[in-house]
């Protein structure tokens, strides 16, 4: 029979400083990447090897160890599922932020573009601000972080994910470029760019919502003949073993150095040859970054979901007992 008593005992604990550390140390990773490659300060491996420049680095990790341990402490006495939807409310203001932020990037750089195909850029602005329009060490700072930080802020006033109206914003431009194509006669690199950029960020980022609802392909051999608790095995197991390993490896490969497959194109807003397309090439590297985090974070809520149908918590999003049958019934 469900029931919410509190996951007491050395095992929860184990699971939630898992659960709990997997976010605060990831957080302490991102800043200590921040440090050593924008601020050029050594990270906290040089501090391991007797460098007192790399102290701030390795206080980070100390701290979010100490946070771990206290949000444990804090949720010591509650189910397995409080701590879980925690983790992924986290999760979901990290998604929806982001969805918020690539929107506004998308439609300002295009903005932009669009000035700059027509020409208006030299009527409206003076020739030097023109010119720093074209170049992306110009846009990146001054008009893409902006509107990133913008979504940030929206995000925080909204409980809506994004990416369902991103989905269809994705459809209307590319009609708008069929359209355009052949019926006006009118094509711009920049809307090819914008469809791919909203793509990617659709397909990367709702992929942590996705696993969320259990809406992954699942190829099901053996999982829909097992019990109870060996689905809550299989999948705490495999979030910890493949899925965690994953996303660490993308972030660890990715920052590795300056020249790095996440943090070379951010560090020098990157962009390719042409001339009028948007100048958001760098971004898409740093999706991929974007969704190793909130899968990190969402597996971590998997591993406490999973341990939570292990010792048969009750689960609120679960349907009402007997419907499953129905619908197989219904089905038939």
């Amino acid at each position: 029979m469900p029931h919410s008593t509190p996951a007491t005992g050395i095992g929860p604990i184990l699971l939630r400083l898992l659960a709990w550390g997997t976010v605060t140390i990831t957080f302490a990773f991102l800043i200590e990447n921040y440090l050593v490659h924008w601020r050029g300060q050594p990270g906290a491996m040089a501090f391991v090897q007797g460098q007192t420049d790399g102290l701030l680095s390795a206080v980070l990790y100390v701290v979010a160890a100490v946070l771990a341990v206290a949000l444990v402490y804090r949720s010591r006495n509650e189910p397995f599922r409080t701590d879980s939807a925690r983790i992924e409310a986290l999760t979901n203001y990290l998604v929806r932020a982001c969805f918020f932020a690539v929107l506004f990037v998308g439609l300002g750089d295009t903005a932009v573009s669009w000035l700059r195909a027509e020409g208006l850029h030299r009527v409206l602005f003076s020739d030097e601000m023109a010119t720093a329009l074209g170049q992306t060490r110009f846009r990146g700072p001054m008009i893409h972080v902006p509107l990133m930080v913008l979504g940030f802020v929206v995000a925080a006033f909204t409980r809506t994910l994004g990416f369902f109206w991103l989905a269809l914003l994705v459809v209307l431009v590319q009609l708008l470029m069929v359209i355009g194509r052949f019926i006006f006669s009118y094509e711009q690199p920049f809307m090819a760019d914008l469809v791919r950029m909203w793509y990617a960020a659709l397909f990367l980022f709702a992929s942590a919502y996705t696993l969320a609802t259990d809406g992954h392909v699942r190829v099901d051999v053996f999982y829909s003949s097992m019990s109870r608790k060996g689905r809550a095995l299989v999948n705490g197991l495999g979030a910890v073993v493949l899925g965690m390993t994953m996303c660490w490896t993308i972030l660890i490969l990715g920052t590795a150095t300056s020249a790095s497959t996440l943090i070379g194109p951010f560090l020098r807003f990157e962009q390719g040859q042409q001339t009028y397309g948007l100048m958001t090439k760098y971004t898409l590297a740093v999706f991929l970054g974007i969704f190793a985090v909130t899968m990190l974070f969402q597996f971590a809520a998997y591993v406490l979901g999973a341990a939570a149908s292990w010792r048969d918590e009750f689960d609120p999003n679960a349907p009402p007992e007997g419907a499953a049958a129905d619908v197989k019934l219904a089905a038939g």
